[in-house]
């Protein structure tokens, strides 16, 4: 894929309603995006095949939905008061911040060699500092350092302080997860790619806790399994891999991580994260807190801090990898089509209703093949232009099948269905409709 295909992306995102420019009308605010009408479904069709994979079709994982506002000492046990920050240095002519390590800044920055990327100036560069990456703010009426709190930057440590909660509500014994899906906010300095990287968005968490002498079994199982993951979704495997992180990018947390990067248009990157926590975060819950967070051991009565598998997901990344992945420019009959080859099972529509024509009871008949339909499955019903730009509507959309409605369906009550991919057409009877559209959307 070429690096001009970035810009086709974001092109068909906004055309067809799946991202939009978050406050376009007020000239838009940086990194931060609304998901239209076509978007919304396929995040929510995304995050619905991760839940379905890491909690419903498992009995050793549970649930949870945490607050986006936690208690402050939450973030200083976590160390993200202290250690969560970028260093930063800013350009004195034109105003520019950029972190210290940008490879665009020559030289060293404070010094005289020191050279800004947007007005070339040199020696224009001030010291690195740190900055805070957590969006802060004010519980209560007062506005003073008693009633800071965060916007949280991690759904992670929502499941950390709930471990104990869900561990006996659940009635759960090691090994066993807990899952979340939610919104996260992070002050980035330098954000960028669509959404790739933002200032809010939305993370898929699982937290798995186990014994520490399994730690390894547990990490290389949860690798794997979030690779196939990936894959189940359509996702072109030779663009997948594995990314180890070597002595000088484990965090200071972790024992053991991999990424899953994707090979984007902008170049491979991270897309989830499967890391070997240890007990870092639990020891630094029970000293900050008081609590135990212990486990004890029913068989050995052995009690130990569990150590934590964790596997963390960006849906806007996912979005974002299944569009690029799925996006082609082809020729068809002479003509050029560009359609999303989206996965059946998280295409935002799954078929375009069509009369063919605006008369002799097409129309009514479509209208009831789509009443019928959209019980099980979200459909669109397009009436306007013809047939061939109708297809190409929907192509775009990634919907993988249109249901034409001509003369012989009004008479013999069949209809004509086309696949998106391979533009074969099926003649199948209208009572047969949904069965056959059911058994090709999984």
């Amino acid at each position: 894929m070429s690096e001009t295909s970035m810009d086709k992306i974001v092109s068909l995102c906004k055309r067809r309603g799946f991202v939009f420019q978050s406050s376009e009308i007020y000239g838009g605010l940086g990194s931060v995006w609304d998901y239209g009408p076509l978007g919304v479904e396929l995040k929510k069709n995304l995050k619905d095949r991760w839940w379905n994979a890491m909690v419903r079709e498992r009995e050793n994982i549970e649930g949870l939905d945490s607050a986006i506002l936690m208690h402050p000492d939450i973030w200083k046990a976590s160390g993200h008061v202290d250690g969560f920050t970028d260093p930063l240095v800013d350009c004195r002519t034109c105003k520019n911040r950029f972190r210290a390590d940008d490879e665009r800044i020559k030289g060293v920055p404070g010094e005289e060699s020191g050279q800004c990327p947007a007005c070339g100036n040199k020696g224009v560069l001030t010291g690195a500092r740190s900055f805070n990456l957590m969006f802060k703010t004010f519980m209560g009426p007062v506005e003073e350092s008693a009633s800071e709190i965060y916007l949280r930057p991690e759904t992670a440590q929502g499941i950390y302080v709930n471990y104990v909660n869900v561990m006996q509500s659940s009635r759960q014994k090691l090994p066993f997860g807990i899952a979340q899906i939610g919104k996260a906010f992070r002050n980035e300095i330098t954000p960028g790619n669509f959404i790739f990287r933002t200032r809010e968005f939305e993370q898929m968490e699982m937290q798995f806790f186990v014994n520490p002498a399994d730690d390894k079994k547990w990490f290389d199982y949860w690798r794997e399994q979030r690779m196939e993951f990936h894959t189940s979704l359509g996702i072109n495997p030779d663009k997948l891999r594995f990314h180890p992180h070597g002595p000088g990018e484990l965090a200071h947390y972790a024992k053991e991580a991999e990424d899953v990067e994707y090979e984007f248009p902008f170049g491979w990157q991270e897309m989830e994260g499967i890391h070997n926590r240890t007990d870092f975060d639990l020891s630094r819950h029970m000293e900050h807190s008081g609590k135990k967070l212990e486990y004890r051991d029913p068989v050995s009565n052995e009690r130990f801090i569990p150590y934590i598998i964790e596997t963390s997901l960006g849906a806007d990344r996912l979005m974002l990898a299944v569009l690029a992945d799925a996006y082609a420019e082809e020729e068809v009959e002479g003509e050029k089509r560009v359609v999303l080859k989206l996965h059946p099972s998280v295409a935002p529509i799954k078929a375009g209703i069509f009369p063919l024509v605006k008369k002799d009871g097409m129309p009514e008949l479509a209208r009831k093949v789509q009443e019928e339909l959209q019980k099980a499955m979200p459909v669109s019903y397009d009436i306007s232009g013809s047939i061939g730009k109708r297809y190409r509507r929907q192509d775009e959309t990634g919907t993988p099948f249109c249901v034409t409605i001509d003369g012989e369906s009004v008479s013999a009550g069949s209809v004509t269905v086309r696949d998106r991919d391979t533009l074969k057409q099926d003649r199948v009877e209208i009572d047969n409709l949904k069965s056959y559209l059911v058994d090709r959307l999984l």
